[in-house]
């Protein structure tokens, strides 16, 4: 660590933007939701700021003017945002009279979606990120640490460093196609896709499509810098209006949409649905920006002002899977949870986020937890294994 100098900064503006995305395009696992674009506008936006619980604290590490590792390290003060949940952890912490909040969390605000978030030159670099990280939250005396959604490079990282584990299970379409030789190929069509489904999830999902079609429902798409002011007007409208029908504000503001727009369009592909000539739903999609990496697609939001049975299995499985073949794209993921989401044939992937509690007997506890919560874990990704929606082969 001597040649290393570790700065703290406490926006995302405080770093250069060039050589931060130079940092992730190094990764082997590049998530959108990493680059400078994304975190300066979930920051600039007011959508993850300190008024709302998100106080910026960058970690970087420097050997001279070189930047050798850095991550987006956030203090909370409440779990809202995540996707790996921890509420019980925090009532332990509330009913033995101590404070789990402010913690410390490595992720992508709002974004269960996996990928780097320990941006580094080399493996030892990396590994002492996660250490820098463990040293910033002792000195601010922290609670700690979560690393959410990581990729494999940074959970080997992070476990060397002596973080505990945590396994999720997410559901990600492939496009490859099932063959009893063993080879694969990607999906000529939709049609082919179906095909290589089971006879009664081939019916339904022919079922739902055609009740979509016999609404009177149809759908267009435009991406990047095609889509235009409108749309992103109305995709916001939908959103918006999802979460309050939920009783919930929306995370994102208007004006981080706008940024998108303004500094990171090749990021996203917007569906429509229209009837009679009017829009009546959306569905936004993140798009893989790396050219020198395999297109991959992310589902993320989704909103209507009109209620269609089965509107939304069209707008945000099908229509995007659909897309995802006619372009070639590797992989669509659709989001946290949702094992309804099987029968769309997008099949069970295990996830993993990093945990260090500084209180000693609270992590003996959490780490006792997450053994048998582990085992849970295994015994259903069996279970959901047993359960394919393709033909047999």
């Amino acid at each position: 660590m001597n040649d290393y100098v570790i700065r703290v900064l406490a926006s995302p503006s405080d770093i250069d933007p060039q050589a931060w995305n130079a940092l992730l395009a190094a990764q082997p696992e590049p998530s959108p939701f990493m680059r400078h674009e994304y975190l300066a506008a979930m920051h600039d936006s007011g959508s993850a700021s300190p008024e709302r619980g998100w106080t910026p604290q960058f970690v970087t590490l420097w050997r001279g003017d070189v930047l050798e590792a850095a991550c987006a390290l956030y203090l909370k003060d409440h779990s809202y945002g995540e996707y790996v949940f921890d509420w019980a952890w925090a009532n332990a912490y509330e009913q033995h009279g101590l404070a789990y909040y402010p913690k410390a969390v490595v992720a992508a605000p709002f974004t269960p979606v996996p990928g780097a978030r320990l941006l580094a030159r080399d493996a030892p670099s990396r590994t002492l990120l996660a250490q820098a990280l463990v040293a910033v939250c002792k000195e601010q005396e922290l609670s700690s640490l979560h690393l959410l959604f990581g990729a494999d490079a940074d959970i080997a990282a992070c476990t060397e460093a002596g973080l505990m584990l945590r396994h999720t299970v997410q559901f990600h379409w492939t496009n490859t196609t099932p063959s009893l030789s063993g080879t694969q190929a990607s999906y000529t069509d939709f049609d082919a896709f179906l095909a290589s489904l089971s006879h009664d999830k081939r019916k339904k999902i022919r079922q739902e499509r055609r009740k979509v079609a016999e609404a009177g429902v149809s759908f267009r798409w435009s991406r990047g810098t095609d889509i235009a002011a409108a749309d992103w007007d109305f995709f916001y409208r939908c959103y918006e209006r999802t979460y309050r029908e939920h009783g919930n504000p929306p995370y994102l503001t208007r004006d981080f949409f706008q940024r998108m727009a303004d500094t990171l369009p090749e990021a996203w592909l917007l569906f429509v649905a229209e009837r009679d000539g009017r829009p009546i739903a959306t569905s936004l999609i993140a798009l893989s920006t790396d050219e020198a990496q395999p297109l991959v697609a992310y589902g993320r939001y989704w909103g209507a002002l009109e209620r269609v049975d089965c509107l939304h299995f069209e707008a945000c499985y099908y229509q995007p899977i659909a897309w995802c073949i006619a372009h070639n794209a590797v992989r669509f993921e659709g989001g946290a949870q949702g094992e309804h989401k099987m029968a769309r044939a997008l099949m069970p992937v295990r996830t993993t986020s990093a945990h260090w509690l500084a209180h000693p007997s609270f992590a003996d506890a959490v780490e006792r937890f997450l053994e048998r919560e582990g085992a849970g874990i295994e015994n259903y990704m069996d279970h959901l294994g047993e359960r394919s929606p393709f033909k047999a082969t």
